[in-house]
């Protein structure tokens, strides 16, 4: 059966922890082609300790994938928004094997190829969220490379044509221009056993999602500048600074108590300075006052978008 496009899936796991500054890539090169997954294992051994030592090894060499999940604890860690490239595949020669695909979601499972970690895991709720995601592109419960590699010297098939035009799960060993042999030789029945799909619809229609809230820079920067000096709670554009402080308390800049009611006063001038200055911004750059740049990257990760 052809595969066909369905709505647009979940883009970040609402379960996974944000790992790093959800920046890891760009758009999809072949994005009429159909969606897929790629699993590998990080070589290390698992736990907390491994999941944060391996979690900083990744975003400092570069090599992000879009998820890192302990098959131990349920941990689980996302990068970057599903719907872009990760880094952790090699191209193979001018196709940038990252991008292929309406989605190619990139996992790095904290385990070793030769002990595949289906024979040990504890799959729960996150696992099953991370299914759910996969899902939501219309991934389908297939592996359409066939074999996995079974040790460092077997000869797992690569085939270039099943990857450009078939939509699936794949082990890093079936890649095209990539030498690894990750996950090893792990029960790919598991995956999907661990995670059944829903055998009944839901009893309602799902909701449209709610659009995205829409910040107004020349409002920003006018309660920027007013609100400071008003009275305790004084608003000039609340509308436009709720989305953003309900950002910068997920940043970890604002407390909550500070973000109720739309008042951009000191304390959220000084948590704004600490974003622009998160995004390596300085000196008079870094002064608390919203600029279109740090504006935008902050709207990005967090849901809202900017009128210039």
């Amino acid at each position: 059966m052809p595969w066909r496009r369905s709505p647009m899936g979940e883009i970040w796991i609402k379960e996974a922890e944000r790992l790093g500054d959800g920046d890891i890539g760009g758009a999809m090169d072949s994005p009429s082609a159909p969606p897929r997954v790629v699993w590998h294992t990080t070589e290390s051994g698992a736990g907390d300790a491994s999941f944060e030592a391996v979690a900083k090894y990744l975003s400092d060499h570069a090599s992000e994938p879009h998820i890192l999940y302990d098959p131990t604890t349920d941990r689980l860690g996302q990068y970057g928004p599903l719907n872009e490239s990760a880094r952790a595949l090699k191209n193979d020669g001018t196709t940038r094997t990252n991008r292929t695909g309406r989605v190619c979601i990139q996992i790095e499972v904290l385990a070793k190829a030769s002990k595949p970690f289906t024979s040990y895991w504890k799959p729960g709720k996150n696992f099953a969220a991370l299914m759910r995601a996969i899902r939501s592109w219309s991934v389908p419960d297939t592996w359409p490379a066939g074999a996995l590699a079974t040790s460092y010297s077997d000869d797992s098939p690569r085939n270039r044509t099943v990857w450009a035009t078939k939509g699936g799960h794949y082990g890093h060993s079936n890649i095209p221009g990539n030498d690894h042999w990750d996950p090893g030789n792990i029960d790919k029945a598991a995956l999907f056993k661990a995670a059944p799909r829903p055998t009944t619809p839901p009893a309602t229609s799902t909701p449209a999602p709610a659009p995205k809230p829409v910040v107004d820079l020349s409002n920003l920067l006018a309660a920027s500048r007013r609100d400071p000096g008003l009275k305790q709670g004084g608003t000039t554009h609340p509308d436009d600074v709720k989305p953003v402080e309900a950002a910068l308390v997920k940043e970890g800049l604002l407390a909550a108590t500070y973000a109720k009611d739309g008042s951009f006063g000191t304390k959220t001038l000084d948590a704004y300075k600490a974003w622009q200055k998160r995004c390596g911004y300085t000196g008079s750059a870094a002064d608390g006052y919203p600029g279109l740049a740090s504006l935008t990257k902050l709207g990005r990760k967090y849901g809202f978008t900017v009128k210039g």
